[in-house]
């Protein structure tokens, strides 16, 4: 870039440089930093306590090369105590986003930055997150600092290519532990305080580097090749079970070593359970933090959030190695850090865990969500620019996550699995404890296959959309005459065709089921492939041409597979197979091509036969998004819709019933009883099951499933819904269910209430954010389509305003409160806002835009309904 720049004049150069007064910088400016700073380590002291400001020092050390003119150190909405700049204290030109540093005070070589500030703690789950426990009062403290929030804690150069190591030192209560990237030197005591001693961390980014504090309970596991702690509020103890966190931990640490062929990079594991969480987890290095709504239950875990504890738990430990010891160089390379967490995530729970099937959990939840996006207007590219901070996290979604994963998948069969491992050994060896981009990696691969990827990469890394594939064949005299693969793009707008390796299954019906499947693996490109090798062969019932799901690809079945899929479904023994089968159905009815009533009497007559437990998540997840479908149609289809939703009921009930010996499936059929209640008959029948009128053999309702009800008559106000729900609130007063309680009253239909509640959302700084949230998603259920419309357009002529909050607040908000409506006046009032509000961010118009288009899919699916 120094090269290119040479060019230019001084006053755009230095135009460019200069930053905006936001917290947020380009990558521009963060590469022209980078260019002139160095060996950067910080000594960093925290005086903690309960209440809601913390003090702190920061000292800065690093080497500047040449000039550094608009030379700027991130520190945001701190109070400055004093400022020291190679020993000379100054008055800091500070505007509340970071500190522009006089040239004149900084010398060639070694520089040393001291600063002493106060600062509020954040309740938005960014920098250093402050929570009160409603049950005992006690205090905690953890921090989060992707992509750009560590900032809000410490003076830093915060930007993931200028790596630092880390020295910390921490005054805390006596009865707090405190947590980081290393294991404490020393613990002395000080008054009522402990002083904490770290030694300095390894070279770490600084969204990598974590702080977490507070009276934590503690466990500790040394059984496995690196000690284990497990940490959480001491009011939820209860809820945890620390031997399955440290089972799949140490099934992991085993897996990943060997896999690597690198020792963990750190010397000690340590996992946090915190509260208000705004994701999953996080890959802090050694000391990753979990969300706890997530992973926290009031009664013994179920398979599939097991399942998700071990699939989450290798997620965060692959980021260990392709993450935090080898980083990206800026956030355009973040897809790549988290679809290959994501793809050896789910290959260390199926090859680590008992959890064998994760590659289906893994096709029926993320990379059917991944299909979707990339089927909208809105697809991107996985890789893609990203001009500043403030844009890390806008392409942050299952294209960055699970089409990344799928690509890497697609590429691993395309390579061999030993191969691509190799190239992945280099890749992490090569790079350690630096930073790294794309090239970097599709290098590592390209050497150790001796194959040229540079089309592989433009193909599915720089185009956007997903493709369909469709077998074309005839058959004469009973056997197969002609076979091709024909490959479509998604759209004109996203025209690329690619190449990769499938497996195509012939099926056929034979009197015990429908499988003696004959295979044939193809390398297909372009529009046609001919496929000679299957001429002959007897002609099949079914054909699936994306057989174990190796490529990215939709399938289109043919007629004939599509009328064998439909009559034979529970025939089918692969369960993988039937998973897919199951998802040609659906998608047939979201591209219009097929009504939904015929998904949904396939559903009526399949689910109820179906013995795999994650398949029938997946049926019922599809039969959600039908029910909500319908609900958003209404008033049209009232009568059909009256009637599915007592089948629907109904079936999850007699369902519930059936599974009384098997804890897993009665609770996943009873959870979608809950749902589907909606009517007079069903809603009585839970409310007796609360007041414990009525039981069902086998099913204890504990705390989670009490408020899952108490939702559900709230949402349609049934009978004494309100005065359970305040019953319930006084004896639950945990944080959960407080949550819990916020949702059930929120969700109530009534119209002051709502208006309440969008004012409380849009305007009212004092409530946390993580309540925020909750009402967000809780305020406007399907069925509540008349209440919804009532404020939908204050809602949309608030967004520009709105906006302004910052893309943590609108991640949510768009995802939750864009108006659906599933109606042409809706459309109307969505063209008018993107027409007419054109300072909007990238984020919030993006969300107005699928919205939009899964407004024309309801109505096109709407109009297919069969009266």
């Amino acid at each position: 870039m120094a090269s290119t720049l040479s060019g230019c004049n001084s006053t755009s150069s230095t135009t460019a440089s200069q930053r905006d007064n936001s917290p947020y910088i380009s990558q521009f400016q963060a590469s022209e930093r980078a260019r002139v700073i160095s060996n950067v380590d910080y000594q960093l002291t925290f005086f903690l306590s309960e209440q809601s400001q913390f003090r702190a020092k920061s000292t800065v050390n690093f080497d500047l090369t040449g000039t550094a003119k608009n030379l700027t150190l991130d520190l945001n909405k701190a109070n400055i105590l004093s400022m020291l700049v190679n020993g000379t204290k100054i008055y800091p030109n500070y505007n509340g986003s970071y500190i522009t540093l006089s040239p004149s005070l900084l010398q060639s070589g070694t520089n040393s930055i001291e600063i002493e500030f106060t600062r509020e703690h954040s309740t938005n789950g960014e920098g250093l997150h402050r929570f009160v426990d409603p049950v005992d009062g006690k205090v905690y403290l953890y921090s989060h600092f992707e992509p750009a929030a560590a900032q809000q804690m410490f003076a830093v150069f915060d930007q993931p290519d200028l790596k630092a190591t880390f020295e910390l030192t921490v005054q805390a209560p006596k009865d707090w532990q405190v947590i980081s990237a290393m294991r404490e030197s020393s613990i002395s005591p000080n008054g009522n305080n402990n002083i904490w001693t770290f030694p300095a961390s390894p070279k770490l980014s600084p969204y990598n580097f974590s702080l977490h504090a507070g009276p934590y309970h503690v466990w500790q596991d040394d059984s496995g090749p690196y000690p284990m702690r497990l940490f959480a509020r001491q009011s939820v103890t209860e809820q945890v079970t620390p031997e399955d966190w440290f089972n799949y931990t140490k099934q992991g640490l085993y897996f990943f070593d060997r896999y690597f062929g690198i020792p963990y990079p750190f010397k000690k594991y340590d996992q946090v359970l915190v509260p208000d969480f705004l994701y999953g987890a996080m890959e802090n290095a050694a000391a990753i933090t979990f969300a706890e709504d997530k992973f926290l239950f009031n009664a013994k875990m179920t398979a599939s959030q097991k399942e998700r504890l071990a699939g989450v738990i290798m997620h965060e430990m692959a980021h260990q190695w392709f993450g935090d010891l080898v980083t990206m160089k800026w956030w355009n390379g973040l897809w790549l850090n988290e679809s290959f967490a994501a793809f050896m995530g789910t290959l260390a729970t199926a090859e680590a865990t008992e959890f064998s099937h994760a590659w289906r959990t893994f096709y029926a939840s993320g990379k059917q969500r991944a299909y979707e996006l990339d089927s909208l207007v809105t697809t991107h590219p996985i890789e893609v620019p990203v001009a500043t901070t403030q844009n890390a996290f806008d392409n942050i979604d299952a294209i960055t996550y699970q089409k990344g994963a799928s690509t890497l998948k697609q590429l691993r069969h395309l390579l061999g699995e030993e191969t691509f491992r190799q190239g992945v050994r280099q890749y992490l060896t090569q790079f350690s404890y630096q930073n790294a981009e794309l090239d970097d990696f599709i290098g590592s691969l390209a050497k150790a296959s001796n194959v040229d990827l540079r089309q592989w990469t433009q193909e599915w890394l720089y185009k956007a959309g997903v493709n369909s594939i469709q077998a074309e064949y005839m058959c004469t005299n009973g056997v197969i005459s002609e076979f091709q693969l024909v490959q479509r793009p998604v759209s004109d707008e996203f025209p690329t065709l690619r190449q990769q390796k499938v497996k195509i299954g012939l099926l056929y019906q034979r009197r015990h089921g429908l499988d003696n499947h004959q295979t044939a693996i193809v390398t297909y490109k372009g529009e046609y492939t001919e496929v000679p090798e299957l001429v002959g062969e007897a002609c099949p019932d079914l054909v699936y041409p994306n057989l174990d799901d190796w490529g990215f690809v939709k399938v289109n079945l043919d007629k004939r597979s599509m009328n064998t899929a439909k009559q034979s479904l529970n025939k089918v023994h692969d369960p993988l197979l039937r998973s897919m089968l199951w998802q040609s159905m659906w998608d047939s009815v979201v591209e219009g091509q097929a009504p939904l009533n015929d998904f949904i009497n396939v559903a009526l007559i399949n689910a109820p036969l179906e013995q795999d437990y994650t398949i029938l998540g997946q049926v019922i997840s599809n039969l959600y998004r039908a029910k909500t479908m319908l609900d958003l149609m209404q008033p049209a289809h009232k009568q059909y819709n009256d009637k599915v939703s007592r089948a629907l009921s109904q079936m999850s009930l007699r369902m519930a019933m059936e599974h009384h010996q098997n804890s897993d499936f009665q609770r996943r059929w009873f959870a979608a009883y809950i749902h589907f209640s909606s009517q007079s008959a069903s809603l009585s029948h839970l409310e007796q099951l609360l007041t414990g009128k009525s039981t069902i053999r086998g099913l204890s309702l504990d705390q989670d499933l009490r408020w899952d009800i108490i939702k559900q008559l709230n949402r349609f106000d049934y009978g004494n819904a309100h005065i359970l729900l305040m019953q319930e609130k006084a004896k639950d007063k945990s944080d959960s269910g407080e949550k819990a309680a916020l949702a059930a009253e929120v969700i109530r239909p009534q119209t002051q209430l709502k208006r309440q509640w969008l004012n409380t959302i849009a305007h009212n700084e004092a409530v946390p954010f993580s309540k925020l949230r909750v009402a967000m998603f809780n305020l406007y259920p399907s069925e509540q389509n008349l209440l919804s419309a009532a404020t939908a357009e204050q809602r949309l002529a608030e967004l520009i305003e709105l906006d302004k909050k910052g893309p943590v607040f609108m991640r949510s908000y768009t995802q939750a409160l864009i108006p659906q409506a599933c109606s042409t006046d809706n459309i109307s009032m969505i063209d008018q806002v993107l027409n007419t509000q054109t300072g909007l961010s990238k984020l919030t118009r993006r969300a107005l835009l699928e919205t939009r288009q899964n407004e024309y899919r309801c109505i096109n699916i709407k109009q297919q309904i069969s009266r």
